[in-house]
């Protein structure tokens, strides 16, 4: 019996080869798409899974509500924190901190060069840590013991990745490394850990550096003032997270309040009544951070919601095709089903001859699909920006298609099996209907209808049509809104002048320690005489991705005891820092060189001025608690220095040209030649390493990848939703006016022109269309509003977008429909009609 199913499902392929096609076709595009999105969901969501103690692992944030009502959560804690939850609280087993702030040096990236080598090589990934870092997440270690390779001060563990660069073939631990070119101070490799793996919030280190004896200023250990360390916690067995987080500001009680009421901090109890704790596991670190900023590249849990339902919906688009296309050809199957019945076929055999059908197209879509994402899948990849990989050998991988391809099989056939099935063999055989009722308009119900009507629409084909083009349109949407703010952000000035803006990177090493500061500047000087360089500027403070951030408190001068503190950020420029960046000057003046009051003197944007409740800043005194006195000769303009998804706040800058990073502004359309002679002044300075640059334009597009990668996936989708919806309806509108053939044929010879039996062979899709542009519209505009909410700065939901987007999808549908209906109407009537 099965293998009769079998032989018929074959003989009905070879039979309709182009609606095969477009089944087939359909259900590899959705099934592969499903499936790269599913592996997609699968990285995501397996990201610190691994960690032996990661269910007692957590990460400490902390919670400070603004004078807005708002609430601020930040991973930075301060030095001496992890040391006294340890001791306070019984229920902490382990606590442990990285310092990964290129604030501070050696964190961040490095210029490496091993014991016994001459040339220096640029590295990122370096973070300071305790030596319980190693202990808490089990790092498993290919040189050197765990328990041992960060205790002694200047200690470093390295990857395995770098240790195989740095020293192939051997065994590292007890070498040494010098970073930047210091000499003076060599850090001993006391390890070699496994590579962090891909789904670790920890990958992007690479270099270890103990915090043994370590201390960023001289007392910084027992500070408690200032917040420079992500903390980790694992707690011991049965401990209750909730719990201990609630008892977690005591800390502050104890140990922060006495060290703000010793500096005359005013109101410390409101302070702290302010602060709270959150202990967030280690496994929500990667896709449940919103709003926690630790420098980590992150995932969004929303996102990977919403494209798994992107997934799904694609997924069923293919499917619907299916059902549309075996409801739609029913008269085709009409008598082979009343023949079958008649001669004692029970409708259950019938409904396995449908299944199998499905089953063997399910089958024959999952290999093709199977082969155009493992195709397709370095192209995902870069649009994700994930190694992905498909898993061929894992135990699961097997078992998952054939599952796949049943279940998939199973939920596209079992409509139409039933469906076909229910024709009544009397009704059938004499050529009249094979129900009593049959649909044939969206809108009203007729009585019996013949066979023949069984290519006309059903209300349920109706409800998938409008399925599929509310999804394609909302799509559409989606990928307008998100281009247009992709672009908004690009485009607008943020207050300073990004294009044609050179940075090179790496020119801390310039300086030497007996002449500091000295080469740098001659260096600058040499860059400044080469020809299309306008300007150029020392400075690690930028506006981009990259730039370092160092916020500070501060006071008009004599208030630090009075007044509430204002939070900003608290960055070093050299006098040319503000025109090389095209940022404008609207009060006061820039620094001047040769002018010595300038040292102590600052300049700040206008949101510090507004803060400080100043008008004319200029000559006025602020202050960091008493301890440093600064007087303002200059307000320059708002300039977004974070991601446009924040406001812009308070800012000081401050006369300083020591840096890593020099910013050359050209005015040439010959770069290479530039780039080729800023090479020839680097050679001389640095014969060490070799030249290393960007410019700010790609580092501004960099703080954006995120949405650049929203916008390719959104595209990519809606297109694929529309070929595979109209993959669809070009099949169904080819089988109506296959079916219809005589009745245009009798209207052409009664008159009908051209225009008329398009119009007659169109309207009812196309009223399915306008339907599914009313029911998308709302729903596209709530999401993509919610989504701009992320955004201090964001384009408006203009009412023209829907109206594109609509437009659009029905221009594609009549495209499609209209290519069959045309054909049928200019065919010839004496084709149709001769047989009558």
């Amino acid at each position: 019996m099965f293998q009769n199913y079998w032989k018929i499902a074959l003989r009905q392929l070879r039979k309709q080869k182009f609606y095969s096609f477009i089944k087939i076709g359909g259900f590899a595009l959705g099934i592969a798409t499903c499936l790269l999105i599913t592996l997609y969901i699968r990285h995501e969501l397996s990201f610190d899974r691994d960690y032996a103690k990661g269910d007692r692992l957590y990460r400490v944030v902390q919670i400070y509500l603004q004078d807005n009502g708002s609430s601020g959560k930040s991973p930075w804690a301060e030095a001496p924190f992890a040391k006294a939850m340890l001791k306070d609280f019984p229920q902490v087993e382990q606590t442990g901190r990285l310092m990964p702030a290129d604030l501070f040096y050696g964190a961040g990236s490095n210029e490496v060069r091993p014991e016994g080598k001459t040339e220096d090589t640029y590295e990122e990934g370096f973070t300071y840590a305790d030596q319980s870092i190693l202990d808490m997440f089990g790092t498993e270690m290919v040189y050197g013991d765990r328990a041992h390779a960060l205790t002694e001060p200047a200690s470093i563990v390295l990857s395995k990745r770098k240790a195989d660069k740095y020293f192939p073939g051997q065994d590292p631990v007890g070498k040494v490394l010098y970073l930047n070119g210091d000499m003076a101070h060599p850090y001993k490799i006391g390890g070699v850990m496994a590579d962090p793996p891909e789904n670790s919030h920890l990958n992007k280190y690479d270099f270890f550096i103990s915090l043994a004896g370590h201390e960023l200023w001289n007392g910084e250990q027992n500070f408690w003032r200032a917040n420079n360390y992500p903390t980790y916690a694992l707690l011991r067995p049965g401990v209750d997270p909730v719990l201990l987080q609630a008892k977690l500001v005591e800390l502050f009680q104890r140990y922060l309040a006495p060290q703000l009421e010793e500096a005359g901090t005013p109101d410390v109890g409101s302070i702290i009544k302010r602060c709270s704790f959150e202990l967030q596991p280690v496994r929500d670190i990667h896709l449940r951070s919103a709003g926690i900023d630790a420098g980590l590249p992150r995932g969004d849990i929303r996102m990977v919601w919403l494209f798994g339902a992107v997934g799904v919906f694609i997924l069923l688009l293919a499917c619907i095709n299916f059902v549309n296309l075996s409801t739609a050809r029913s008269a085709n199957r009409a008598k082979e089903v009343g023949l079958r019945k008649v001669v004692g076929s029970p409708r259950s055999g019938l409904i396995g001859q449908f299944l199998t059908e499905s089953l063997l197209l399910s089958a024959i879509s999952i290999l093709l699909a199977v082969g155009l994402a493992w195709l397709f899948l370095p192209l995902f990849d870069r649009m994700t920006d994930t190694k992905l990989e498909m898993p061929w050998a894992e135990w699961w991988w097997l078992p998952a298609i054939i599952l796949t391809a049943v279940g998939v099989g199973l939920l596209a056939g079992w409509y139409p099996a039933l469906y076909l099935s229910r024709f009544r063999p009397v009704e059938v055989l004499k050529g009249n209907g094979g129900y009593r009722t049959f649909r044939t308009s969206p809108f009203r119900w007729k009585g019996r209808s013949s066979v023949n009507l069984g290519g006309r629409r059903s209300g349920l084909r109706s409800v998938l049509v409008v399925f599929q083009f509310t999804t394609s349109v909302i799509l559409i949407v989606c990928t307008l809104v998100v281009f247009r703010q992709m672009r908004f952000i690009l485009n607008s000035k943020m207050g300073y002048d990004k294009d044609q803006v050179m940075l090179i990177q790496g020119t801390g090493t310039i300086d030497t320690a007996n002449y500091p500061h000295l080469r740098l500047r001659t260096f600058k000087n040499e860059l400044l005489g080469l020809p299309g360089v306008k300007n150029v500027s020392i400075s690690d403070f930028l506006p981009v991705t990259g730039g370092k951030r160092n916020q500070n408190s501060f006071w008009k001068d004599g208030r630090s005891k009075i007044d509430p503190r204002i939070g900003a950020q608290n960055w070093y420029g050299d006098p040319d820092y503000f025109s090389t960046l095209g940022m404008k000057i609207v009060k006061g003046r820039s620094f001047l060189r040769d002018m010595a009051s300038d040292s102590s003197a600052v300049i700040i944007n206008e949101m510090m001025a507004s803060k400080l409740g100043w008008a004319d800043p200029l000559g006025k005194l602020i202050d960091r608690g008493g301890s440093y006195k600064m007087h303002i000769i200059g307000v320059v303009a708002d300039f977004n220095f974070e991601s446009v998804r924040d406001s812009i706040g308070p800012l000081v800058i401050h006369r300083g040209d020591w840096a890593t990073i020099v910013a050359v502004k050209a005015n040439t359309k010959d770069m290479a030649g530039l780039i080729r002679g800023v090479a020839g002044i680097w050679k001389r300075y640095e014969p060490r390493q070799g030249l290393r640059y960007t410019f700010l334009d790609e580092s501004y597009a960099r703080m954006y990848a995120d949405v650049q990668r929203t916008q390719n996936m959104f595209t990519s989708l809606s297109t694929l939703a529309i070929v595979i919806a109209c993959l669809g309806l070009f099949a169904l509108s080819a089988y109506m006016a296959e079916r219809r053939r005589k009745e245009v044929g009798i209207r052409k010879v009664l008159g009908a022109t051209v225009a008329q039996v398009t119009g007659l062979l169109t309207r009812e899709f196309v009223w399915l269309v306008l339907i599914s542009i009313g029911i998308a519209t709302p729903i596209a505009y709530w999401g993509m509003h919610e989504w701009l909410r992320d955004y201090t700065y964001r384009i408006g939901l203009g009412w023209w977008v829907f109206v594109v987007a609509g437009v659009m999808v029905l221009c594609i549908a009549l495209a499609t429909m209209g290519v069959q209906a045309v054909r049928a109407a200019m065919a010839n009537p004496a084709g149709s009609l001769r047989s009558e």
